[in-house]
């Protein structure tokens, strides 16, 4: 090779190096933070990825995510949000339960948030509005905490017999606000009494299930809530071990082996949360982009939990589900 070529070559791969080496100081970091644990939450971690690669982001290429994951331990949040204002991300996904979100927004008034939520966010003070949410904070949000008329609707149809229910929540969670008032009035509307249990420890949930059966609930409601989705299998061994019928918020409940789940798609907003947080890294603002509104929902009937329970699953309900376990 000549000298001239040599040097030519190496000139090229300085400059190829120098080209990478810029790409590589630029690329945009995005902070996960989750109230929820790296185990429970994979199916929607990938989902956000999804939204992302929507948007032509691809984590480790072009995008580099950080999770920091809270374990259901809400005292965590502070320091996990604050860790990742010091690493100057340039968006942090605020999930996993509207804690992440309220703790994100104290922590920053500048880096843009992305939340998802089952509450209506306006109500309980994340945005100003949907379409112009304001400030630093945008997001998906899906109204988990309306469906109680809708699951009493479902168990009515499904256990019509009955007269007493109850819902258990957790009163520590943002999305308990206005779940026992929309699920009272629609057990009046059918002539149902509805008994509202806190729920907000292991050893609570199990007091719960036995105060509902002592209370002769025919049915329970599990209420929304982020901690109650992480102890989904010692609550449906105890919908099990009290042979209560019992309807839940999302699928996971029912892949568990609980009888019956009605909900939004959490996997469906945690990709439009990437997709939201795709729109911000190209450049949109937080206070002008609309909060999505999550609209896919899901009926998930076990009919294995049903045969245990003496259930007959009515054919108009079976004829509805999106998905049937046998």
């Amino acid at each position: 090779m000549s000298r001239r070529a040599f040097i030519a070559l190496l000139g090229g791969a300085a400059l190829a190096h120098s080209v990478v080496a810029r790409a590589q100081a630029v690329m945009p970091v995005i902070g996960f933070l989750s109230g929820r644990s790296q185990r429970e939450s994979a199916r929607d971690a990938a989902a956000f990825r999804d939204g992302l690669n929507e948007m032509g982001y691809i984590d480790g290429q072009n995008v580099t995510i950080e999770y920091r994951w809270a374990e259901s331990r809400n005292e965590r949040l502070p320091e996990l949000a604050a860790g990742l204002v010091r690493r100057h991300v340039a968006v942090i996904a605020a999930v996993g339960g509207n804690n992440a979100a309220f703790v994100a927004k104290a922590a920053t008034a500048t880096i843009p948030i992305v939340f998802t939520s089952g509450a209506d966010p306006v109500e309980i003070g994340l945005v100003a509005s949907f379409n112009r949410p304001g400030g630093n904070v945008t997001g998906v949000s899906w109204f988990a905490s309306e469906l109680g008329p809708k699951h009493l609707g479902l168990l009515h149809e499904l256990v019509p017999k009955i007269t007493i229910t109850a819902l258990i929540v957790n009163p520590n969670s943002p999305e308990f606000r206005r779940q026992p008032e929309h699920a009272q009035q629609a057990a009046r509307s059918i002539g149902w009494q509805l008994h509202v249990i806190s729920a907000r420890s292991e050893s609570e949930i199990d007091a719960a299930f036995t105060t509902a059966v002592l209370r002769r609930a025919g049915a329970v409601i599990i209420g929304t809530d982020p901690f109650l989705f992480s102890r989904r299998d010692q609550i449906v061994a105890q919908a099990a071990h009290h042979a209560v019928p019992t309807i839940y918020f999302d699928r996971a409940f029912v892949a568990a082996g609980g009888l019956i789940s009605y909900g939004n798609s959490i996997s469906d907003a945690y990709r439009r949360a990437g997709v939201q947080t795709g729109r911000l890294l190209k450049g949109a603002k937080p206070n002008d982009l609309p909060v999505d509104q999550a609209t896919k929902f899901e009926l998930v009937i076990n009919l294995k939990t049903a045969k245990l329970l003496g259930l007959t699953i009515p054919p108009s309900l079976l004829a509805r589900a999106d998905q049937v376990i046998e």
